[in-house]
């Protein structure tokens, strides 16, 4: 079952490609996404929210070499993970051993539903039952 409080951010200049990925997540029961075209609004939404992002998805080139993505979510606590997508584009370095699990890049040109699923399953873990006590006489 998913967790349906994790915040999800999606920043892709095509509004096609932000609802496209957004139906995605809906189908795997997550609704607390927010599309975002440009970069501008996402440094104000990740900079200004009381609340860390779980996740966000964001298109390789949307950073138009303003800003090193890989910097900025390696070193961000107010974002859990990141997928850079379409990241061959923006020809990103090596993430180190540390980041691998916190930033992922795909080359592809947009994520599918399997993509999707497999970063949901390292994301949304399900907690183990801390307290349960079972009696048995």
């Amino acid at each position: 079952m998913s967790n349906q409080a994790l915040r999800i951010l999606i920043a892709d200049e095509q509004h096609f490609q932000r609802m496209r990925i957004e139906r995605l997540f809906n189908r795997l029961g997550y609704y607390r996404v927010a599309p975002v075209h440009n970069l501008a609004e996402l440094l104000t939404l990740v900079e200004y929210s009381a609340t860390p992002f779980d996740l966000v998805v964001i298109h390789a080139s949307l950073a138009g070499g303003a800003l090193d993505l890989l910097d900025f979510f390696l070193d961000n606590p107010q974002v859990h993970y990141a997928l850079i997508y379409d990241g061959q584009q923006a020809h990103l370095p090596p993430i180190p051993a540390c980041g691998q699990q916190k930033v992922q890049v795909s080359h592809e040109s947009l994520p599918d539903l399997a993509s999707i699923e497999r970063l949901m399953a390292i994301i949304d873990r399900p907690l183990p039952l801390v307290g349960t006590v079972i009696s048995v006489r």
